[in-house]
């Protein structure tokens, strides 16, 4: 995870996945990646425990980018930036 700074001005669409169970706070991200260009910020709220390894692991295998993930009191806040799209 690199530690760019992006501030909340700079995020392009917010996802909020906290009320949702695994897999779907993943799938809620990967949807709004490809609604993304290159180079635009994603932010994703959960609070399923699944995502703090789930969507980690996809970006990793992904173009996107984890700028950022923090964790407080059970709500996991992603900051994606999107790569090119998928095919």
């Amino acid at each position: 995870m690199t530690e760019n700074p992006v501030s909340e001005q700079m995020v392009d669409l917010h996802v909020d996945a906290s009320t949702l169970q695994c897999p779907l706070p993943l799938l809620k991200t990967r949807q709004a990646l490809r609604q993304l260009r290159a180079g635009q910020v994603l932010e994703v709220i959960a609070t399923d425990t699944g995502s703090a390894s789930d969507i980690p692991a996809y970006l990793r295998q992904s173009c996107h980018e984890l700028v950022r993930m923090q964790e407080s009191k059970g709500r996991y806040c992603f900051v994606i930036r999107c790569g090119t799209q998928e095919p």
